[in-house]
C-alpha cells in the first residue's frame, strides 16, 4: 500500500461506527459501509488493471485463481452474498482486504474480473469449506486448492495485529472523508508488526493490482 503513516489514535468509536463495525446485532438495517467501500475499491482496481492490460502484458503469476470467463455477478453483489450467507462480521471483510493486499504484493498478481471473486471467497474462508464453496459458487475441491495456494502465497502470514487493523481502518475512513477512491486501491505496504519482510520498514507504492 501507499504510506500508512497514520496515528493509530485516530481509530475511535466514530470511525468503527462509520465503517459499520458497530452496527451488527443492534437492529440496524442495511449494508455496513465497509462492504460498499471495499467493493468500490476493488472495482476501481480491476477496471484500472484491465485498461492497462490493453497496452501492457501482465504476467499470470497465479493462474489457479483465474476463471475462463468473468462471473456475471458484480463484486458488490458477491460481497453482499458472502455477508448474507457466510455469517461473516463486517470486520472479517477488512481482514480479508488485508489478506488480499498481502497476497497481491507477495505474488505480484494483478486483480482482474477473472480472479477477484475467487480471491475474495478464499480470503474470507473459514470452516467448513464445502459451505463456503456453495456460497462462492465454486466446487469444494477447487476451493480447497485455492485455499492452499492462497496460504502459500501469503507465506502463512495470517496474523493481523490490532495496530495493523487500526491503520487500515484509518486509511479507509480517510478515503470516506475525502469522498473519493484511492488512486491505487490495492497497494503493498509492509506493516512491521504483522507482516515482516526484507522491506518491512518501508511502504512503497506499486502498480495497481
Amino acid at each position: 500500500m501507499g504510506t500508512l503513516a497514520i496515528d493509530t489514535e485516530c481509530v475511535d468509536s466514530d470511525i468503527y461506527r462509520a465503517l459499520g463495525f458497530k452496527e451488527l446485532g443492534k437492529g440496524v438495517v442495511g449494508t455496513p459501509r465497509i462492504l460498499s467501500l471495499l467493493s468500490s475499491l476493488l472495482e476501481e482496481s480491476v477496471q484500472r488493471n484491465e485498461m492497462e492490460s490493453e497496452t501492457v502484458k501482465f504476467k499470470d503469476n497465479v493462474a489457479m485463481f483465474h476463471g475462463l470467463r468473468a462471473p456475471t455477478i458484480s463484486i458488490q453483489h458477491y460481497i453482499d452474498r458472502i455477508f448474507k450467507y457466510a455469517g461473516c462480521s463486517p470486520s472479517c471483510f477488512l481482514v480479508a482486504y488485508i489478506y488480499v493486499d498481502r497476497f497481491v504484493q507477495q505474488t505480484d498478481v494483478h486483480l482482474t474480473s477473472l480472479n477477484v471473486h475467487r480471491l475474495l471467497i478464499t480470503s474470507v474462508l473459514f470452516f467448513n469449506n464445502a459451505y463456503y464453496a456453495r456460497v462462492g459458487g465454486v466446487s469444494t475441491a477447487e476451493l480447497n486448492r485455492l485455499e492452499m495456494s492462497f496460504l502459500f502465497g501469503l507465506d502463512f502470514r495470517l496474523q493481523v495485529t490490532v495496530n495493523t487493523f487500526q491503520r487500515y481502518c484509518c486509511q479507509l475512513q480517510k478515503e470516506c472523508w475525502e469522498g473519493n477512491q484511492i488512486e491505487r486501491p490495492i497497494r503493498a505496504c509492509g506493516i512491521k508488526d504483522s507482516w515482516p519482510s526484507k522491506s518491512d520498514t518501508q511502504c512503497a507504492p506499486t502498480i495497481s493490482r
